[in-house]
């Protein structure tokens, strides 16, 4: 059973092993993740972490949309998923928990997803292609 814990300014125990795991992989958003929290460099709203049996097994967080955008939106980032646990539902679970979160204060989330698997993923977590803004996709809340 997953469980998500609320994070405050520091990283949990076992983030050094998903930090080694990302890089592994070519993937820098940890490595910014744990640069941010350390000099203060980006106010989250939400961070949240997935453990396993008392093991980080994920991460995920939520800002407020750095770039300009025409409405004030939330922009969902550094989510970052073991590839021992892919495909299990980890990363649905973080990005359902902040979506939620989102939506209670913003009506447009975005996200910029850095590669073809990531497209396919927020494609599947019902998040729409966007052109000409500085996120690649997102979701708006209905209703």
């Amino acid at each position: 059973m997953v469980q998500l814990l609320r994070l405050s300014d520091h990283l949990p125990q076992g983030f050094d092993a998903l930090l080694a795991l990302a890089s592994a992989e070519g993937h820098r958003n940890m490595a910014r993740l744990a640069d941010e929290l350390s000099t203060g460099s980006t106010a989250y709203i939400a961070l949240l972490a997935a453990m396993r049996e008392g093991t980080l097994i994920g991460i995920g967080g939520m800002t407020l949309e750095p770039e300009f955008a025409n409405e004030t939106a939330i922009r969902l980032r550094r989510l970052y998923v073991a590839p021992s646990v892919r495909r299990t539902g980890v990363a649905r679970s973080l990005v359902s928990a902040l979506q939620q979160e989102a939506w209670d204060q913003m009506d447009l989330v975005t996200v910029h997803a850095g590669s073809a698997e990531a497209w396919r993923f927020w494609e599947a977590q019902g998040f729409s292609t966007v052109d000409g803004a500085p996120w690649t996709h997102q979701a708006r809340r209905s209703g």
